[in-house]
């Protein structure tokens, strides 16, 4: 009996042993889990299942890199390969150009192939672009990006072309004419190529050449440290990566204070000396960097009415990856994938958006449409919400109709003065949070602050939302949900490095394949910056910012023809 009573007795404080060191080893746990100091990162799977990759409380490896390190299934890896290599661009036969050998805009020329035949409205238009180095002599290989559009000044009319790399140097450019008049043709040379082999140098080797900040507070104490996607060296970081997309994040761990008391996220500045001196010739803006390409001949043609035709569908086009998508005629875009209503007074908006809530997620482009229709709109007044100026989040609400009208920037990376942390939200993961419906409106662009990171990393985002987009449309298919493409800007010799045209050019085209075949609709800002008469702007003059609003609201209330 006693033997019994002390092998229970043996038993029960073994137990307790046991369960006190489960204790201290979980609070040991919790106590670092808090700090977030580790090593790795938690990833999400394809199906949403947490897996941790690291649970060491001392880095003793590089801190993790999503866009080297991804978990993709085969399907993604497909799609991923496929999109890259979709972006590949040409490159000079040799890795070290001389700058004399390199394209000059100035010798190069084009010529309007057959410019004295009979054109109408409706006919194709072939332009041949010769490029020749800085020694007048003819380029032998492609890889030059180049801009193009036909335009009218006094119609104010203007429309984008369709640029062919033939890679000998050579260069074929397709106009559709879509109005009557003299169309004069216009060619630029953005980056000769021999720059594009350093811009693809700088997006693979120093994804770090924009780097941000944040701050950590307790009490009075306060400290600021890095942040990145990746970041370098084997310092103890604070792994902020997002539980639900697994996008990751990372700021370097404060010496006195915790991970957990970070305050904000902000822009920390621009990285120096990023070139060699032979290559900082190739982005002279005097020189290289968006020059014009001049004719050799006329530079002109005259387009003769259609005749016999409706000429309200002459310009339509049923193909929706048509090219041009669109072209202003009287300042006033017309697209040729959908009808536009133009939305000239504030009581058309209104009818348009009554009873409706209108979610604007991304950069500082689409921030642009909330102050574009908070102003216009007399009835629609901001909510001060206490956001920092040109951050946001932001709210109007107009309570006499019935709409409700937010902002919202998107997740790191992104460029802003000051984020508060509790404010820094995934696309995706809100998009999540919206019931949706027939009175329900999202807007999202997202491409301008990706384009110092490796491509896999903008894959990565678009993939989480697109996944939360094809959600929100099983849930709620009445949800009307548009994308805004990225668009054209003014670029300099240092800007070119950080955000170039053709950085832009490479996201956009990767947006635009993963979401075709999806039930979105496409504001198309970049062939309505590039169209337009108007400076390259990264935020576009109101003129054009009132033309992207009305194709988003002809999608939102379509005209019934």
């Amino acid at each position: 009996m006693w033997r019994d009573s002390f092998r229970l007795q043996l038993f029960c404080l073994l137990m307790a042993v046991l369960a006190l060191v489960v204790l201290v080893h979980n609070f040991f746990q919790l106590e670092h889990l808090d700090d977030d100091t580790v090593s790795g990162s938690n990833w999400i799977t394809e199906n949403n299942v947490q897996h941790s990759l690291s649970q060491t409380t001392k880095t003793t490896r590089k801190p993790y890199c999503g866009y080297t390190q991804q978990t993709l299934s085969k399907r993604e890896q497909a799609e991923q390969e496929s999109l890259l290599a979709a972006i590949q661009w040409p490159k000079p036969p040799d890795s070290r150009i001389a700058f004399a050998q390199s394209t000059d805009p100035t010798h190069s020329d084009f010529v309007i192939v057959k410019p004295s035949r009979f054109f109408k409205v409706g006919d194709q238009l072939e332009v041949l672009v010769r490029m020749k180095d800085f020694q007048g002599k003819p380029k032998k290989y492609g890889g030059d990006y180049l801009q193009a559009r036909i335009h009218s000044p006094g119609l104010k009319a203007g429309a984008a072309g369709r640029i062919v790399d033939c890679h000998n140097g050579l260069y074929k450019v397709f106009f559709t004419l879509l109005w009557p008049g003299e169309v004069k043709v216009s060619v630029s040379l953005v980056h000769p190529s021999e720059a594009i082999q350093v811009l693809l140098r700088l997006r693979e080797e120093r994804p770090d050449r924009v780097y941000f900040k944040s701050s950590f507070k307790s009490g009075r104490y306060s400290e600021t440290t890095e942040c990145n996607v990746c970041l370098p060296g084997d310092l103890p970081v604070c792994n902020f990566t997002d539980l639900y997309t697994g996008e990751p994040w990372f700021c370097y761990k404060p010496r006195k204070l915790s991970c957990a008391s970070r305050i904000s996220h902000a822009k920390g500045g621009y990285l120096k000396g990023l070139l060699t001196q032979e290559e900082s010739l190739f982005f002279q803006s005097d020189l290289n960097i968006k020059r014009p390409i001049l004719s050799s001949g006329p530079d002109s043609v005259i387009v003769k009415p259609k005749a016999f035709t409706d000429s309200s569908s002459m310009d339509r086009a049923e193909d929706p990856t048509a090219s041009p998508s669109g072209y202003y005629y009287e300042d006033q875009w017309r697209s040729r994938t959908h009808w536009i209503h133009n939305f000239n007074k504030s009581d058309d908006i209104i009818k348009c958006l009554q009873g409706k809530v209108i979610h604007l997620f991304g950069d500082s482009t689409i921030r642009q449409w909330f102050e574009y229709l908070t102003a216009f709109v007399p009835d629609l007044v901001e909510f001060n919400l206490g956001s920092p100026k040109n951050v946001g989040p932001f709210m109007s609400v107009d309570l006499k109709h019935n709409i409700l009208l937010k902002f919202r920037c998107h997740g790191p990376p992104i460029r802003f003065s000051t984020v508060f942390s509790s404010e820094l939200r995934y696309i995706a993961n809100e998009l999540n949070n919206i019931v949706g419906g027939r009175n329900t409106v999202v807007a999202i662009t997202i491409w301008s602050h990706f384009s110092t990171f490796p491509v896999e990393v903008y894959i990565r985002r678009l993939r989480n939302i697109r996944r939360a987009v094809i959600q929100l449309l099983d849930r709620s298919p009445k949800t009307s949900i548009v994308i805004r493409t990225a668009n054209v800007q003014e670029l300099g010799p240092e800007v070119s490095l950080f955000n170039s045209d053709w950085y832009s050019f490479q996201l956009d085209s990767v947006m635009r394949k993963m979401f075709s075949g999806i039930a979105v609709h496409f504001v198309d800002a970049w062939e309505m910056s590039v169209a337009h008469y108007l400076p390259h702007n990264l935020h576009p003059n109101e003129i054009i910012v009132k033309n992207q609003i009305d194709a988003f609201l002809s999608y939102v209330c379509p005209l019934q023809t």
